[in-house]
């Protein structure tokens, strides 16, 4: 099922650059670029939301949070797109899924943690490239550094703005763990696949 959302929303996206290929020669390439973006951030905000969401997440009656696998969009976000569209899609997508699923409480924290994971993942991603060959190495490194920030930023959010005491968030910390390894396990491959199937995408973001 998280393949085939990432797909569809992948070739939703090659057809969106095939339109801009085609766009009128008197448009400016700024303003395509920036339309691009825009429609690439919504898609990947909204595939964000449905993964979260969606995919049955399993609530943590401790902190009233709850363990889901929406870190994986959050990082082939950030990693194919870099950090402007992987924070947008990851704090707004996020956030909304918390709202929507009744977990009100974590929405402010949520967008903002994970817009920060998206953008330490793709800022960091695209800097490790040009000093680390290996794709795989640079994006597990990236990921480990935005999903460190996402594990911390949800913490010290139960603590301070939630009032949570100190023994149950640290209980949550191992679920935010295991969050950020299957995002990482998912992510990985599919990452790796859209970009051997759609090297062009590089020249865009």
């Amino acid at each position: 099922m998280l393949f085939d959302y990432a797909n569809w929303h992948t070739l939703n996206i090659y057809h969106v650059i095939s339109m801009q290929k085609t766009a009128q020669p008197h448009t400016p390439k700024h303003d395509q670029s920036t339309t691009l973006k825009i429609a690439v951030a919504a898609i990947f905000a909204a595939l964000v939301f449905i993964v979260t969401s969606q995919v049955p997440p399993i609530p943590i009656p401790a902190t009233g949070g709850y363990f889901n696998i929406g870190e994986t969009t959050v990082y082939i976000s950030a990693l194919l797109f870099g950090p402007i569209i992987g924070a947008f899609a990851g704090g707004v997508g996020a956030a909304l899924s918390d709202a929507y699923l009744g977990f009100g409480l974590f929405a402010p924290g949520t967008l903002i943690i994970k817009a920060t994971e998206g953008a330490i993942t793709g800022f960091l991603f695209i800097k490790l490239q040009k000093r680390i060959k290996n794709t795989a190495t640079s994006a597990t490194i990236a990921v480990l550094a935005g999903g460190s920030a996402m594990v911390t930023g949800y913490f010290l959010y139960e603590q301070l703005a939630l009032g949570i005491p100190l023994a149950v968030a640290l209980a949550e910390v191992p679920a935010n763990l295991g969050q950020m390894a299957v995002g990482l396990v998912i992510a990985m491959p599919i990452m790796v696949g859209v970009q051997r199937v759609f090297p062009q995408l590089k020249s865009y973001f």
